[in-house]
């Protein structure tokens, strides 16, 4: 049976508001929290996309003040998941 992926997959976007951007503590905790999930995170931004569950990946972004980032999260806790990381990225970005 044929399932369109892009019907399972949860899509958002954020404008980064820390003056700093996306820094290395932000990060990291970012991404501890995309480790406990199974679904595959992926952030972009900048022309550019990275596997949420890496530091460097995320780093490499070079994500700004200002920059919107899209975070697509696919996978069996893919709802849990775009909630956390929404709330997250409120909180500390």
């Amino acid at each position: 049976m044929y399932t369109n992926k892009e019907d399972k997959m949860k899509t958002f976007t954020y404008t980064i508001t820390d003056p700093i951007g996306i820094h290395a503590r932000p990060a990291g905790k970012l991404v501890a929290l995309t480790k406990t999930f199974s679904s595959k995170i992926t952030i972009s931004g900048n022309d550019k996309t990275a596997d949420g569950k890496r530091m460097i990946a995320i780093m490499s972004l070079g994500i700004k003040q200002g920059t919107p980032i899209t975070i697509t999260i696919e996978g069996d806790d893919e709802s849990a998941a775009a909630k956390a990381i929404e709330d997250f990225l409120k909180e500390n970005l």
